[in-house]
């Protein structure tokens, strides 16, 4: 018998990293209010990191979608490799040319990652470790992370390009 509801330890989890920032932004309101000289500077700077932790932490609990999807997803030295029950593959990000959010046929959306040599993989949203992609995907020149979040948490009727890289101009 537990406490807590599965729905609502699932959603404690989810947002553990901001759950966290608050906690250590606590402590540092509490050693800046409390403190004196050092310790006062100390506090100050402990209450700034937990609400940046906060804030980033909020961006990725919006961004995990939980782990029940099928397969798994590795990210390693710059290559996304996604591991399924039925397809798999591996892209590398330098080489990443187009971030699509899909649908998906099923319950779950997909993302899809498209580079120059070979077919797009395509990744579940839900898959275990895709979490990580939240990190690939901030690195990305030019990614806009809140737009990408709100698209992800909508009901999507078709597929929406996140991210395209820079095309060269030929003049």
């Amino acid at each position: 018998m537990s406490f807590f509801r599965a729905e609502a330890k699932e959603r404690i989890w989810r947002f553990r990293d901001a759950l966290i920032g608050g906690c250590v932004s606590l402590v540092g309101l509490y050693l800046a209010v409390q403190g004196i000289g050092f310790i006062s500077i100390l506090g100050t700077s402990l209450a700034i990191a937990g609400a940046l932790l906060v804030f980033a932490g909020i961006q990725r609990g919006r961004f995990r979608a939980g782990v029940d999807g099928a397969g798994v997803v590795h990210v390693v030295e710059g290559q996304v490799t996604y591991f399924g029950p039925v397809e798999g593959g591996s892209v590398v990000v330098a080489e990443l040319e187009q971030v699509e959010l899909d649908p998906g046929l099923d319950a779950s959306p997909e993302w899809v990652l498209h580079d120059q040599s070979q077919q797009p993989l395509r990744i579940p949203t839900n898959a275990e470790g895709a979490e990580t992609l939240f990190d690939v995907f901030a690195s990305l020149e030019g990614v806009r992370l809140e737009p990408m979040l709100a698209k992800m948490n909508s009901n999507l009727k078709e597929c929406v390009v996140i991210w395209q890289s820079k095309t060269p101009a030929l003049h």
